[in-house]
């Protein structure tokens, strides 16, 4: 019997990288799963997204537990069809026990050149999809009177970004939602907690877009590029971790989610390997 046996998590940005890690470990815990991602390229966001057949790919990891597995087309910026989505599970699995609010992007460039477009891009699908998230099954988790929210910040959460304002301010903005819907959802068995990755072995960290941003000066650089830039002169980091695995993220999820966490809410854990010695 897993921990999660008769539980069901909903899980955004689940078609691939951190998503869809969290998925596998929460079905081989027992929990049925409710996947959602957007299916299609956001203009301009500068690197590959989750497309179609991504989704598919995360039923069929889910499925090999005997687990299953709803998926729902959503984007996390349209409050409406995340509400939709996460209705249609209910109806579908009978209810909604942890929620993973886990979809995130990034666009960078100097403050003094960002586009407006751009930055609200960033803060929409980082900040206001988790809210859109959390007040689609909020009102079922206070019916229930039970439930685990967990959101994905970030190290950057907690420091400044060159670059990368946007991304920076809204996992802050992150950090905040999280703690004040600790405080107002606690009363109903609902705990609501935030997890700080550092730089994770995904799709998201490793592409030529990121890498150009870490070494502009560089004709083509290459991962170690980005490692030796995040990582240079940090002698706090743990040795010969360039980038997280995503199945220790989804460690710290399985946590939070379960009864082991259940005096835990408001708080936020850091997996970064040395990565929160930056910051307070």
């Amino acid at each position: 019997m897993g921990s999660f046996d008769g539980k069901v998590a909903m899980i955004t940005g689940a078609g691939r990288g951190q998503g869809r890690a969290h998925a596998i470990a929460l079905a081989e815990q027992g929990a049925d799963i409710v996947a959602i991602d957007i299916d299609h390229q956001i203009t301009n966001v500068p690197y590959s997204m989750t497309s179609p057949g991504d989704l598919d790919e995360t039923r069929a990891q889910v499925e090999k537990f005997d687990r299953r597995c709803v998926t729902k087309i959503a984007d996390v910026r349209d409050f409406a069809a995340i509400d939709v989505a996460a209705t249609s599970a209910i109806s579908e699995l009978g209810q909604i026990d942890i929620l993973v609010a886990n979809a995130g992007a990034y666009i960078g460039g100097p403050i003094a050149d960002t586009a407006v477009e751009d930055w609200t891009t960033v803060i929409d699908i980082n900040l206001n999809g988790v809210f859109n998230a959390i007040r689609a099954v909020a009102p079922h988790m206070i019916e229930r009177q039970y439930g685990r929210i967990i959101a994905t910040a970030s190290g950057m959460g907690r420091h400044g970004a060159e670059n990368l304002a946007s991304y920076a301010a809204s996992k802050w903005g992150i950090i905040g939602l999280v703690k004040s819907a600790a405080k107002e959802l606690g009363r109903h068995s609902i705990t609501v907690n935030a997890i700080n990755p550092g730089m994770v072995d995904t799709l998201i960290v490793k592409n030529d877009y990121l890498r150009g941003l870490y070494n502009p000066e560089l004709e083509n650089p290459t991962d170690e590029d980005v490692a030796k830039k995040v990582y240079q002169g940090n002698l706090h980091y743990i040795p010969d971790v360039p980038f997280i695995p995503v199945e220790d993220i989804a460690k710290a999820v399985v946590y939070l989610a379960s009864d082991d966490a259940r005096y835990v809410s408001g708080g936020t854990i850091d997996v970064g390997a040395g990565y929160a010695a930056n910051h307070m």
